[in-house]
């Protein structure tokens, strides 16, 4: 199951929920003033680097036609 990220429209405040893929948003509850019917954000997600650490990373890959000039 993935880590969702959401904002109440109720209070506002925004928070991750480990959920079903299949969930829809207005089914998923505020854990800080219980509202149901809250709103997906858009969120970061890592992908494993082609580097030699094998770690992860969110920042931009050189691939996406940047040159680097201005």
């Amino acid at each position: 199951m993935p880590i969702y990220e959401y904002r109440c429209p109720r209070c506002g405040r925004d928070f991750e929920k480990l959920v079903r893929m299949e969930t829809e948003p207005k089914d998923v509850e505020c854990p800080h003033c219980s509202h149901k019917g809250v709103d997906k954000r858009m969120s970061l997600f890592g992908t494993k680097g082609g580097d030699s650490s094998g770690g992860f990373s969110t920042a931009p890959s050189s691939s996406c036609g940047t040159s680097g000039s201005t």
